[in-house]
């Protein structure tokens, strides 16, 4: 686990990256981020969490770091150590979870619930949708209060670390790490040498994120071949066919949302049905 602080005092803020060390996004966005020796408004802690499985390009050396938390101290599993570790670091600080997936490749942000926390950043972040896990947070990172995860783009992409570096531009500016970009009465940057580069980040007071929640997992059996024929936040009707194993379709028993859905994302599920509840801004 490597650890950047800037500022000084004691950091209520903090950013992790590359929990998965096969989505080094995180990791790149958090170097490229502290190699330009930002002024900060307050202090912030940036930190490269699985460094050992990111050396070796792989997910996790003995098992799933985001389903590993709280931890253990004492445990046989680096992950579970790690995890223990990691939570210490974060433990009271408004808490940025940098992701990447194989399913979408614009960025989104995921909570636990939807609380004053995460309605006061998320609509400051240049993303269009917030998943709430409901009740698929166990192990992960987002069950610790006052953390958002945001997955920053498709996997091992160079505009998912592009994307990543915004999110954590966009994230320390909504948590006054950050002084907020100048605007003009034109909308423009005015002055700001990163106006001409910078995505939306959620200035607009007319800005909103759909919100969906998580209701179940939908089953992948083994096969040699799968395809999706969703496409995520967007409604799958039912009777319609979302996905194929092999030589098996599968059809929508009822309408849903389809979030996280992917032919290879994960070994035992497709992705997750949801449905949406509504906007914040």
């Amino acid at each position: 686990m490597r650890i950047y602080e800037l500022g000084d005092g004691t950091p209520e803020v903090s950013v992790v990256g590359s929990i998965h060390g096969d989505e080094p996004c995180g990791a790149r966005a958090i170097e490229r981020f502290v190699a330009e020796d930002p002024d900060v408004e307050r202090p912030v802690k940036l930190i490269v969490a699985n460094e050992e499985a990111l050396e070796a390009d792989v997910r996790y050396l003995d098992e799933d770091l985001n389903r590993a938390f709280p931890g253990d101290p004492h445990a046989d599993s680096h992950e579970r150590r790690l995890a223990h570790d990691l939570g210490r670091e974060v433990r009271e600080t408004t808490a940025f979870s940098i992701h990447s997936t194989q399913s979408f490749a614009e960025p989104f942000a995921i909570v636990d619930t939807v609380d004053a926390v995460a309605r006061a950043i998320c609509p400051r972040l240049p993303v269009e949708y917030l998943v709430e896990t409901n009740n698929f947070a166990e192990g992960r990172l987002i069950e610790h209060a006052h953390t958002i995860e945001v997955e920053a783009g498709l996997q091992k992409s160079d505009q998912a670390a592009d994307n990543a570096y915004w999110l954590i531009r966009a994230f320390l500016t909504a948590t006054n790490v950050l002084p907020a970009p100048t605007v003009t009465s034109d909308g423009s940057g005015g002055d700001d040498p990163m106006s001409a580069d910078r995505p939306n980040l959620g200035l607009d007071e007319d800005d909103s994120l759909d919100v969906f929640r998580l209701l179940e997992k939908i089953p992948k059996p083994e096969a040699d071949e799968y395809e999706v024929f969703a496409t995520n936040f967007e409604e799958v009707s039912e009777g319609e066919a979302f996905a194929r194993a092999d030589d098996e379709t599968f059809v929508a028993d009822r309408d849903f949302y389809p979030i996280l859905l992917s032919a290879y994302g994960y070994a035992d599920i497709f992705g997750y049905a949801g449905d949406t509840i509504g906007q914040i801004s």
